[in-house]
Order: structure tokens, then sequence, then C-alpha cells
């Protein structure tokens, strides 16, 4: 796991945040939250109506909802937060990067149609995957890459993966891996974001596009090509 010691700078414009300024603050639970990780085991999310959930992070979740709703066998896409140390994050607390947690999506969708592996790989084929603490414009704890896994089944594909792909690129992959805990869902107003607000400065010049990138790396993926 990379350092919590992170310094996060001034947001760019055209941010997930509406461009707010962002403050220098670091996080200094590193320590703390890799020995707690080395004592847990995964909580298993289990099936219902035939339905899994998977957990994953890659930047503002706006843009990740959108890419995940877009694929086939996924039902429906939470943006929210994970992977971090405090209780009941708010947007505007995990803006300040103190609380530990990432944006991220829980992927509500049919293991019969579309498996976690792939999942995994729309993932890593949907960001910038040498990214450091960030997506883009997006700049800061609350932006880095997670991987969330409920099994060792799911701990040893996203490794997999995640190792051939720093062997493919031979460079080192940003993102995270870690035992799923909790997933506490964002506020009313950031779900469906992309869908509700397509004229937003954010989604028409950071969200669209990279949705766009997606859909043309995966086109045999997509609900509407089906």
């Amino acid at each position: 796991m990379k350092s919590y010691l992170l310094t996060l700078s001034i947001a760019l414009l055209f941010s997930c945040q509406n461009s707010a300024q962002q403050k220098t603050v670091k996080i200094s639970n590193k320590s703390k939250i890799e020995q707690w990780l080395m004592t847990v085991d995964p909580v298993k999310v289990p099936l219902e109506n035939g339905l899994a959930r998977a957990y994953f992070a890659s930047g503002c979740f706006w843009c990740v909802e959108a890419i995940y709703e877009s694929v086939i066998g996924v039902d429906e896409v939470i943006n929210g937060y994970s992977g971090g140390f405090t209780l009941n994050p708010t947007y505007e607390l995990s803006n300040t990067g103190r609380t530990g947690h990432a944006e991220a999506v829980e992927i509500i969708y049919n293991p019969e149609v579309v498996s976690f592996a792939t999942l995994v790989d729309v993932y890593f084929g949907s960001q910038n995957p040498v990214q450091e603490n960030g997506q883009g414009p997006d700049i800061g704890s609350q932006y880095r890459s997670i991987l969330f896994y409920q099994n060792e089944e799911q701990k040893q594909i996203v490794t997999k993966k995640k190792e051939a792909l720093a062997k493919k690129l031979n460079k080192r992959i940003a993102a995270e891996i870690m035992p799923f805990q909790k997933f506490w869902r964002g506020e009313d107003y950031h779900q469906d974001y992309e869908r509700l607000n397509p004229n937003s400065s954010y989604i028409q010049r950071i969200s669209i596009p990279r949705l766009n990138r997606f859909k043309q790396k995966f086109p045999h993926l997509l609900k509407e090509n089906h």
C-alpha cells in the first residue's frame, strides 16, 4: 500500500469538486491502517436475487459510475466512499483528505453475464493505471485507485492482473489492493450524476471523453451493442 502521507495540491480547473480549492493536508495514519489490515479478513457481500457486488475506486466516481453502467451484466452502480478509517464519511469530509476514504463505486452485477475478472479488466482499461494519487485533473488521496477484494479468489484475480499490467507497461501500477470492509453510500445528488447533469463543464470536458475512450476499447462489453 502506498503511503498515506499524502500532500494534496490545489484542485485544478474542472475538477470533480467543482473547482473548489483544496487545502494542503497530510494523512498520518498509514502505520495504523496497515497494521489493522494485517489482522482483518475481507467482508464478503452475499448474492441478493442472483446479483453480486464489487467495489472499486478509480478517480472521480461520476466518471466511474458512467463507465460501469454501460457494461453488460451491470444492473446498477452506486457512488460512495470506501477504504478509509472514519465513520460516516461525507463528500466534504472526504475532500479534505483526512478521512482516508476514496471516492468509490458499488457495482451491482449479474455474475452469470459478466465476471468479476471482466470488471477488473474494465477497471484497468478505463483509467490511467500509472497515475499516482488521482485520475486526470482530480488529485488527492480521495481520488486514488483501489481494488477491493472480498475473498481469496478475488484477491488472486486483482493481484495477477495488476502484476501482468505492470509487466506489460514496464511501469509501477498505482492501484492499491485492499480487503473490502464497508462501503458508505454517497449523497443522493451524486447518484446518476453524468446522466442528470450532461451539460456540466466537468462532465463535458472530463467524464464524457473518459467514457468514450473506454467504449472505443471495449465495444464488445457495451450494453448498446447487445
